[in-house]
């Protein structure tokens, strides 16, 4: 089946995925536990410059898109545009929800922080199942890869390094749970990736197969 194929569908799902990462996203920066060393510097950026974590989210991710341009000289894929828009736009929509308080004890902060973590796995597995297009920050990890000879464990860990250390100096929220998502979440994501692609492809098939039924019909 093509990429081509129910578009329509694979950009519901795509985007029903960034929706739901962008929930995990919120939940860890809001648990006061930690965040990604991406969101590190997104949140660093915010106190220090003002606008949004989301528009920060944005901004960071045009810059990332614009250097794997250059790098690779071709434009990235549609879909890593759109991933960066639409996760700045949902974390910032999260973050107005009055309901979502940092919690009082220990407990509580770690629990939204697990949480959140697997909402972001099974976030992204969903995303990158809809086969789109990766967000900026992979294509730009790919670009590296391709133009230093790095591996790509390599790539990925000399940006998240470099990210983190930046969005330290700003006041970004580093604590335990930057080093568990840095260490955990590749795992949590090589969990959720094969379970999400099957959901996907059934229900591409299904949506595909009712096509064919259709025109069966009208024939």
């Amino acid at each position: 089946m093509r990429k081509t194929d129910n578009l329509f569908a694979r950009l519901a799902i795509f985007t029903v995925g960034l929706l739901i990462m962008s929930l995990g996203i919120v939940l860890m920066i809001i648990s006061d536990f930690g965040a990604s060393p991406w969101d590190v510097l997104h949140v660093g950026l915010y106190y220090q410059f003002g606008l949004t974590i989301g528009t920060w989210s944005i901004l960071v991710g045009f810059t990332i898109l614009g250097s794997s341009a250059i790098m690779m000289k071709e434009w990235p894929q549609f879909g890593a545009y759109l991933n960066m828009i639409l996760i700045g736009l949902f974390i910032d929509m999260y973050m107005l929800l009055p309901f979502f308080t940092e919690p009082v004890s220990w407990l509580g902060k770690i629990m939204m922080f697990t949480i959140g973590m697997v909402i972001y796995a099974y976030g992204m597995g969903i995303y990158l199942s809809a086969q789109l297009g990766a967000g900026p920050r992979d294509s730009f990890m790919l670009a590296l890869q391709e133009k230093m000879g790095w591996k790509v464990s390599n790539a990925r860990r000399m940006m998240e390094v470099t990210v983190l250390i930046i969005g330290w100096l700003l006041g970004g929220p580093v604590f335990i749970g930057t080093i568990i998502f840095s260490i955990a979440a590749g795992s949590f994501i090589g969990l959720a990736l094969p379970q999400c692609r099957k959901i996907t492809d059934k229900i591409l098939k299904k949506r595909t197969l009712d096509k064919e039924i259709d025109r069966s019909a009208n024939i």
